[in-house]
């Protein structure tokens, strides 16, 4: 990547000037990632979910049902590659094997297609055909008899192919127009504010860290005494994980109440979340 691409790549993470880019691309030796904290730290770019992230084509597809549900992330180079029909048609059969072996990474790759080859040969001839590096990327199979899966797909190339999927799984044996509401509306909630965990206590201690050490130096420049610094950081990082944390969110239906206000209101006992996913092409 040329300077001037990276320059453009930083101004497009952080929405900082192309002079604050530049020096702070200079400052870390041409590191994204460290230009992107340096620019945190002069509190020119604010906290960023794309901070670390590599921008990839390609699809997530789901295949499954409510009872056994799967995803897979299949990456290429190019956009156009994405919509390619040989391209399409290899993911979407990929798609169904992955399921069918609950994302086994070294089961799938030896699994034969309809055209008598396995995953892996058949992998091998698409990239010879297409000319452009193509990897299988991310994959998740959700399958438990007391819970119910319900899917959302964003941004649909061709029926169950698409660059943006969630998956959530809800605990409850109930079926009711109630249930399959909410577990739609769930689905499209975590798709839009893309929560790091469930709940506050199951993010990763590593993003936590970092966003204390973050937070820590932006006040550091502040000038503000360090008593009430330490307020004010508690008071970021409270916000950090209630913002980043799916039961805390604000409910993107109605702002007003949380996730967790939604679910007790629909007052069904047996409900919980179980678990979710969401895999965007890029992030």
């Amino acid at each position: 990547m040329s300077d001037i691409e990276k320059v453009k790549q930083l101004r497009k993470l952080t929405g900082a000037g192309f002079k604050d880019c530049n020096a702070a691309l200079k400052e870390s030796s041409g590191n994204l990632d460290k230009a992107v904290e340096i620019l945190r730290i002069k509190g020119i770019a604010k906290a960023s979910k794309k901070m670390s992230r590599t921008a990839m084509e390609g699809v997530v597809v789901v295949s499954g049902d409510e009872k056994k549900m799967s995803l897979i992330e299949v990456n290429c180079e190019t956009d156009f590659v994405a919509k390619n029909e040989d391209f399409i048609k290899f993911v979407q059969e990929l798609s169904d094997l992955n399921n069918n072996y609950s994302s086994n990474a070294s089961e799938l790759e030896t699994k034969t297609m309809k055209n008598n080859k396995t995953v892996e040969e058949s992998l091998v001839a698409l990239i010879a055909k297409i000319g452009e590096k193509i990897t299988i990327g991310r994959r998740k199979t959700f399958s438990n008899d007391d819970s119910r899966n319900f899917a959302y797909q964003h941004s649909i190339i061709k029926e169950n192919v698409s660059k943006l999927a969630v998956i959530v799984s809800l605990k409850t044996n109930e079926k009711s127009e109630k249930v399959d509401l909410f577990g739609k509306q769930l689905s499209m909630h975590i798709a839009a504010s893309n929560p790091l965990a469930l709940t506050s206590n199951e993010i990763d201690k590593e993003i936590i860290d970092k966003e204390v050490n973050l937070i820590s130096e932006e006040l550091k420049n502040s000038g503000k005494p360090e008593e009430i610094a330490k307020k004010i950081s508690m008071g970021k990082i409270n916000k950090f994980k209630d913002d980043n944390s799916l039961m805390t969110q604000d409910w993107v239906m109605e702002p007003k109440i949380k996730v967790k206000d939604v679910i007790k209101n629909l007052e069904l006992g047996d409900l919980n979340i179980n678990k979710f996913i969401r895999v965007k092409i890029g992030e």
